[in-house]
């Protein structure tokens, strides 16, 4: 995997770094193919329990470097290809993969956010199922700046955070907002100022319970969150039914009636 994405797993935790801090992790061509093949790694990694995404340098990652892809544009005859192409079999093209494939991951994802996320970077922030934000950090949705719309996936994952009224007002002006701020409108989980050890706690403590539960949770949660209640109330139950009397809720149980931690087997 490219040094531009760098990932290192301890104790069933990955620790993922946006690596072009010179740049505050801005997206060319090669550093999203770094995400992209990130998150198909981590697709496949049964071991990893919990991810923590950030950026290295004074920046989480200041969206799409356009000097890079304007000389992109030039070269090729001014275009990006066609954003409806798919990205293999997903139903994401490239550019939405790195921001959604978080949200796809079978384990939970957090974002840890310091300096600036904008545009591009806020979106793949979003994809995160939780964000933790330094109180000065700043935030856009900026791709109205550049008289465009946010197309990397946006629609999809800030919906599950903020009313469609303040989801509009963000979008139709590019405004920047602070890390305070993105935590009043939900933008944000948590405000704090070192989030990477904070999620990195976080995320120690969901690698501490029952790996299939955990996977299983973040699977119901993002297919019934807006889903009407009938399909919901039976995927509830037909999930648990897959849990009840396997080896690792077995554990979880043993291990809390004798008071010690708890010993699970990876994911199949």
């Amino acid at each position: 995997m490219s040094e531009l994405v760098t990932m290192t797993v301890k104790n069933h935790v990955a620790d993922v770094r946006f690596n072009r801090p010179d740049k505050y992790n801005a997206l060319s061509l090669d550093m999203i193919t770094a995400m992209a093949d990130a998150i198909d790694r981590l697709s496949k990694e049964n071991a990893v329990r919990a991810v923590v995404i950030s950026g290295e340098g004074k920046g989480f990652c200041a969206g799409l470097d356009f000097e890079n892809f304007a000389a992109l544009q030039s070269r090729e005859g001014g275009t990006l290809g066609d954003l409806t192409q798919r990205y293999g079999d997903r139903i994401t093209n490239i550019f939405q993969h790195i921001a959604y494939g978080w949200k796809q991951l079978p384990m939970p994802v957090i974002a840890a956010i310091h300096g600036v996320a904008l545009g591009g970077g806020c979106q793949i922030a979003l994809g995160a199922d939780i964000r933790y934000c330094t109180p000065d950090a700043r935030l856009s949705i900026m791709e109205m700046k550049w008289g465009l719309i946010p197309d990397m996936s946006a629609t999809q994952t800030v919906r599950d955070l903020v009313s469609i009224d303040v989801a509009k007002e963000l979008i139709f002006t590019g405004k920047i907002v602070s890390g305070e701020e993105a935590a009043r409108l939900r933008l944000v989980t948590w405000v704090c100022e070192r989030p990477h050890e904070e999620a990195m706690a976080l995320a120690a403590q969901i690698a501490s319970r029952n790996p299939d539960a955990v996977r299983a949770a973040k699977r119901l949660l993002n297919e019934v969150w807006h889903g009407d209640s009938a399909r919901a109330l039976l995927m509830e139950s037909q999930v648990e039914m897959t849990l009840l009397g396997t080896p690792n809720q077995l554990e979880a149980v043993a291990a809390n009636f004798e008071k010690r931690a708890p010993v699970f087997r990876d994911p199949e």
